[in-house]
């Protein structure tokens, strides 16, 4: 059997104020055409429906309307799981009902009953912390983000049928795996992580969270993507959809289906004259900059956008790394000049020239000469 694999569609998102309702619904026209193309047997969305719990009334349009296109006017089941950024609560009403019609919503923990399609049964675990976890499974030793997804998985693995290849589809941070800026973090620290061994004896893990298409730790345990790039961090991303063909027998086979933003989403580094000389590539991409003059510019934004209409934000350039030696002989030291030049390096790419370094020792020289007064 074949079905494709998406996650974290991010349903009324905006990016630095601007509005991603549009290009959302030109991403969502793809992924109709890929089911129609593919002849796929079933969609799943592996999480992050919603860019929040209470999305905005033209998010929720967008979703009845492709979900439509999908369920109703194609005939291709649709199994949808609670992100983080879900509500499970408001994702799950009505799954009941609508599971018969072939949209199948997992929002709150529940019971553990697969969607069985083809030669595979579907289990869909949709997000949950260590606490809701501990509460829905009664069981006091559920302390982190793995306890509570061995848990899950567990209960999955006893109400899974003979002679059907399992498909776990979740919503969790891999070890190992890429993040982005876009990304709620799970928990503090590495203690919302989980590991891949986790999956080790499914047949396809179909995952959702993490914004880069990857693997995660074994080659059926994929991370499909979110569907457009949504932070500066995502630029060199390709968004895409997963087809997995799940043989009877054998190893999930898959394949990456490119999506074509309606605006593509990049970062350019350069001065700003050069610039302003013309557009670098699409004028009207969502663009960050990076801009690599040492002072000042006097009203870059409102006049870059001359330019490029859509830029969604400016800053200096990265710098280079400062020198190893230099800050930790600042660490050492603990020398004003030497960690104020160190300072310089990190904030601006290059070393302190003499002016420089002379004007520094005459400024810190006058404070120093007033706190002794």
């Amino acid at each position: 059997m074949r079905f494709l694999h998406t996650s974290d569609w991010h349903l009324g998102k905006t990016l630095c104020n601007a509005n991603l309702l549009e290009d959302q619904a030109h991403a969502l026209d793809q992924v109709a055409a890929m089911a129609k193309e593919t002849r796929a047997e079933a969609l799943v969305v592996a999480g992050d429906l919603y860019d929040r719990a209470v999305p905005p009334k033209e998010a929720v349009a967008l979703l009845d309307d492709a979900l439509d296109r999908l369920v109703r006017g194609l005939g291709v089941p649709v199994l949808i799981i609670a992100g983080n950024h879900d509500s499970p609560e408001r994702l799950g009403f009505a799954s009941g009902f609508l599971g018969a019609q072939g949209l199948h919503m997992a929002g709150p923990l529940g019971a553990a009953q697969p969607v069985l399609i083809g030669h595979a049964a579907f289990h869909l675990l949709p997000y949950t912390d260590p606490v809701m976890a501990r509460h829905a499974f009664q069981d006091e030793g559920i302390r982190t983000h793995q306890d509570a997804l061995a848990a899950q998985l567990a209960r999955a693995r006893a109400a899974h049928p003979a002679g059907r290849r399992f498909v776990a589809v979740a919503h969790a941070f891999v070890a190992g795996g890429e993040g982005s800026d876009s990304e709620l973090g799970l928990a503090v620290g590495g203690t919302g992580e989980v590991d891949a061994a986790l999956f080790g004896d499914c047949d396809y893990a179909a995952l959702g969270h993490l914004h880069r298409p990857q693997v995660a730790g074994f080659p059926h345990v994929r991370y499909a993507g979110s569907l457009l790039k949504y932070s500066a961090s995502e630029a060199t991303h390709t968004k895409a959809v997963t087809l997995v063909e799940l043989p009877e027998r054998g190893p999930a086979h898959t394949e990456s289906l490119p999506l074509t933003p309606r605006r593509d989403l990049r970062r350019l580094r350069g001065h700003f004259d050069d610039l302003m000389r013309g557009p670098q590539g699409n004028p009207d991409d969502y663009l960050f900059l990076d801009l690599l003059d040492e002072g000042p510019v006097l009203d870059a934004m409102a006049r870059l956008r001359q330019v490029y209409p859509n830029i969604l934000g400016i800053q200096p350039a990265p710098p280079a790394a400062a020198p190893r030696e230099a800050v930790r002989a600042a660490d050492r030291d603990l020398d004003p000049a030497l960690l104020f030049e160190a300072f310089f390096q990190d904030t601006t790419g290059r070393g302190m020239d003499d002016e420089e370094r002379a004007l520094f020792q005459d400024v810190a020289g006058r404070l120093l000469a007033g706190e002794a007064e």
